[in-house]
């Protein structure tokens, strides 16, 4: 009996397996709240389990890409960076155009919360530069990616004068730690379906209503740029459909990220569905990780909309240039922006301050952010992350094209085996 209960958990499709456990997680939340405690237990083992073997995952898949002397980095790099920079500058145009098309106002009269926002863009700039030569150790314990990232590649590149036998080593143990990535995403259905039952049991949606107006401007942006504003970026670069890519990892990728609400706890889904749409191992290993820390278009969004909102709120004019300047400064503090659930949130002191707006106000717009942030963080989070997959098979898909062998079925990713 158990044996075929498993056989048939393993042969129906994850994403059906998923959204019965976003079911069972409402329905538990709605009819047996006491249940919600339990069940919750299974959503922050499965964030847990994420965040911990992605920090290992992207180290050792980055320094076996360096050391078999697959990949040249400068070459495959900057066509993903690109796409990274215009997608989250076009997303802050967007925020500021939403902002200006429906002016809201706050009532700021949140509590103070005990939070260190950076003072100022050259803060935030300095913090993402310095943190390359972070502690190695550190840097794993961390997840700093940008640190990882560098010493995996620092690694590889020694490695490459190996004997055979250690790079053999390198590329089994790469293949091992790629198991155990799928084993944790396998169990995805119970780790949503807790931490669906533990967002509405705790949260609900009630305290999001005195913000309505608000939710709706963040989340018309953020849905204007996944629907519109990517598949127009993507569509420019393949001049073929956009939608059947971008769907998928909306879908695939983008709804673990609602969930988890963090891009660097989405490092090992994005890695799997890169793995599924067929694309370079050794290129993804390093653009994916990479899109976690600077890609960061929900973020970009969230910081021109709140400090616009702050400026209405106190009848500050924003013109077109400090509207343009703030699309600059939201784009850079994105990218400076922590990968955990509210990380864009402590930026919006940096723009307001370039309205003058004083910072006790502006930490008061900060507490308005976690107070939505049930839904705006998570959705902010869900375009993050889908986009780091949807730019990375952007830039390969371009070079494929240009090259006559995109085929419409590449862009549409295989079935889990």
């Amino acid at each position: 009996m158990l044996s075929a209960l498993t056989r048939k958990y393993r042969e129906t499709a994850l994403i059906t397996r998923i959204i019965i456990g976003l079911v069972v997680g409402i329905a538990i939340a709605t009819a047996a709240p006491n249940l919600v405690p339990f069940v919750a237990i299974c959503g922050d083992l499965f964030v847990k389990a994420l965040k911990g073997v992605a920090p290992i995952l992207v180290f050792v898949l980055v320094m076996n890409a360096m050391a078999q002397k697959k990949i040249q980095s400068g070459a495959s790099m900057a066509p993903v960076i690109r796409l990274y920079v215009i997608g989250t500058f076009c997303a802050s145009l967007v925020g500021v155009t939403a902002s200006f098309l429906f002016p809201t106002t706050l009532q700021l009269q949140v509590a103070d919360a005990k939070l260190s926002p950076p003072n100022g863009i050259t803060e935030v700039l300095q913090k993402l530069i310095l943190g390359v030569v972070d502690n190695p150790i550190h840097a794993l314990a961390n997840a700093n990616y940008i640190s990882i990232l560098a010493w995996a590649i620092l690694t590889g590149i020694v490695l490459r004068s190996a004997s055979d036998t250690t790079r053999n080593v390198l590329q089994d143990l790469s293949n091992a730690v790629t198991k155990m990535v799928q084993f944790v995403i396998g169990f995805a259905p119970f780790g949503i379906m807790g931490l669906v039952a533990s967002a509405i049991g705790e949260s609900g949606l009630g305290a999001l209503l005195t913000y309505g107006r608000l939710l709706a401007v963040l989340l018309g942006a953020f849905f204007t740029v996944a629907l519109v504003m990517n598949p127009l970026i993507v569509f420019l670069a393949l001049h073929k459909n956009p939608y059947p890519l971008v769907m998928a990892t909306l879908r695939e990728s983008g709804l673990y990220a609602f969930f988890t609400r963090s891009s660097a706890a989405n490092i090992p889904v994005n890695l799997s569905l890169c793995q599924r749409l067929g694309l370079n191992r050794n290129a993804y290993t390093i653009s994916i990780p990479l899109g976690a820390t600077i890609n960061m278009a929900g973020a970009a969004i969230t910081i021109s909309v709140l400090s616009l909102a702050a400026a209405h709120t106190l009848g500050i004019h924003v013109d077109m240039p400090t509207a343009l300047l703030l699309s600059l400064i939201a784009t850079v503090g994105a990218c400076g922006a922590s990968g955990v659930a509210g990380g864009s949130l402590l930026l919006i002191p940096v723009a307001c301050a370039s309205f003058g707006i004083d910072n006790d106000i502006a930490m008061q717009v900060v507490g308005v952010g976690f107070i939505i942030g049930v839904l705006q963080d998570s959705c902010e989070t869900a375009l993050n992350s889908s986009s780091d997959v949807l730019f990375t098979a952007t830039a390969e898909f371009a070079k494929r094209a240009k090259e006559g062998t995109l085929r419409a079925e590449d862009m549409v990713p295989r079935e889990r085996q």
